[in-house]
């Protein structure tokens, strides 16, 4: 059973809409078929059918995205964990270079992610066309539970992306200063994030935070 219908995941990248992540949309649902179609309707038993009779557990639709990314999509962990059991990649990245947990990530789906990191899922891949990683994109996102199970799965608190940004700089720079934001902060300060590194005007965190306003921010990354 699905727990969400699918949706077109995205994020905001200095003020305008940038694609991110793309569910497959209502017509590529209906064209599945095989195991896709099965990872679609989280529909286990067919998976491992499929599985034992020989089928390619790593096809892809015409967007490069596999039955681990549409289970992702649709937040199916009992597709995830038959494609798991049969030997899917866990790991594979679709055509936007996403993997099941950076789509979970930026979903907000921390069940999902745990279930997929606990399969073999990797918390340390480098994912998007930021050549960020999944805490990168939900410290953007202020997705604070998220950020403590990628933490807790040792996901590289200090990956810089190609914007030059940390996941401490990008909570504070795409964040909204709010208590999303906060508790974001506050998890990857007390991790040990690096809170020296600076962006590519040479702005740490702490400044981007008091530029902006940001004094609650400010106050936990200066550690009080």
């Amino acid at each position: 059973m699905l727990r969400r219908p699918f949706l077109a995941c995205g994020f905001l990248l200095l003020g305008s809409l940038a694609s991110a992540q793309t569910a497959p949309n209502a017509a590529e649902l209906a064209a599945y078929d095989g195991l896709l179609q099965a990872a679609a309707e989280g529909d286990a038993e067919t998976i491992r059918s499929l599985a034992a009779a020989g089928a390619d557990l790593e096809t892809a639709d015409s967007a490069g995205r596999r039955a681990v990314h549409v289970a992702a999509f649709a937040s199916s962990e009992t597709a995830l964990a038959a494609l798991a059991r049969a030997g899917a990649d866990l790991n594979a990245l679709d055509g936007e270079t996403y993997d099941a947990v950076t789509i979970a990530a930026v979903a907000n789906d921390p069940e999902f992610l745990s279930e997929a990191l606990r399969l073999g899922n990797r918390a340390d891949l480098v994912t998007s066309r930021w050549d960020g990683t999944a805490l990168i994109a939900a410290a953007h996102l202020g997705h604070a539970e998220v950020v403590r199970r990628l933490i807790a799965a040792g996901a590289p608190l200090d990956h810089v992306n190609n914007l030059g940004w940390t996941a401490l700089i990008e909570a504070v720079v795409l964040g909204d200063g709010g208590p999303d934001h906060q508790a974001t902060v506050k998890a990857l300060v007390a991790a040990g994030a690096n809170r020296e590194i600076a962006d590519r005007d040479g702005k740490t965190p702490l400044r981007l935070a008091e530029e902006r306003g940001y004094g609650e921010i400010a106050a936990l990354i200066r550690g009080e």
